[in-house]
């Protein structure tokens, strides 16, 4: 270096200056290129977070429980087969949706009256019975929530073991606790699951709690639905109540007449523009019937 005049030391010096301003620049266009490539995918993810909570906002609350039970029919209706199987509606044949309470005691009157008809109905493929579990008296259960756990089972059950279906739909009600009591516990819910045919593994999935965890959601979801339906109102109060019968998709209030209900499937009677009886959502604090 001690040898190059003048001249050369400032075209060196010019040089190496130049390229440290190259090696500057390239380092500049690369974080530039590093920081929109970074800006660029977290714009992507925040489109992509306001998309998905867009498309979740959109979701009905049925939609957005975890569980469904298989075989639902219209969000919340349980179908049962000839065999008393959930998940398959018979068709053909006139549509009964019931929707009860498990802890409902004029749900148990109404199984009481017309339980063994329905069953000849079904089992003979005269009638495609729907059954939509509800959670309106969980007040009544001294905090155990005994409503929703029950409804959580029987979904458990339509799911998990739907050939059990309809004889433990049978055996909640034969076996229903009286309002103002704790009701079953799980594990009772899970005997009776047994005794109902439902494999032993299912039924620990009932007393373990897994299945309110599975199904507290979409109960809670068919639940508001119900008490929120216009068509489902009960047209003397105004209110949603258990139960609530729907002949093809019309109010059936006579069913505490025997007979009447099993007439009207079969074409021998119509509904009934009396009162029937059932507990309303709204109903007082001590369970009385409206």
């Amino acid at each position: 270096m001690s040898n190059l005049t003048k001249a050369q030391r400032r075209e060196a010096a010019r040089a190496e200056a130049l390229a440290m301003q190259k090696k500057a620049q390239g380092r500049e266009r690369m974080y530039r290129i590093v920081t929109l490539s970074l800006l660029g995918v977290l714009i992507a993810g925040l489109g992509v977070a306001i998309w998905l909570i867009f498309a979740e906002s959109q979701k009905t609350p049925i939609e957005r429980a975890d569980a469904v039970p298989a075989g639902v029919v219209d969000e919340t209706g349980i179908p049962v087969d000839e065999d008393g199987a959930a998940g398959t509606l018979v068709e053909g044949a006139p549509q009964l949706d019931v929707y009860v309470d498990f802890m409902c005691p004029v749900c148990g009157q109404f199984e009481a009256l017309n339980g063994a008809d329905i069953a000849e109905l079904r089992e003979g493929g005269e009638v495609a019975f729907v059954v939509h579990p509800v959670a309106i008296l969980d007040r009544m259960s001294s905090g155990t929530e005994y409503s929703t756990r029950a409804a959580s089972a029987a979904a458990w059950v339509a799911d998990q073991a739907p050939e059990s279906f309809i004889e433990y739909h049978d055996l909640l009600f034969a076996n229903q606790p009286a309002e103002n009591s704790a009701g079953l516990s799980d594990q009772q819910l899970a005997d009776f699951a047994e005794q109902a045919g439902v494999p032993a593994d299912v039924a620990q999935g009932i007393a373990d709690g897994d299945a309110t965890d599975a199904y507290r959601d979409w109960v809670t979801a068919s639940t508001d639905q119900a008490t929120s339906a216009e068509d489902l109102a009960n047209p003397q109060t105004g209110q949603f109540g258990t139960p609530t019968v729907m002949l093809d998709g019309e109010r059936f209030e006579d069913w505490s007449t025997p007979g009447s209900l099993r007439a009207a499937v079969t074409g021998g009677g119509s509904a009934d523009e009396s009162g029937d009886g059932s507990t309303d959502e709204g109903a007082a604090e001590d369970g009385s019937d409206e």
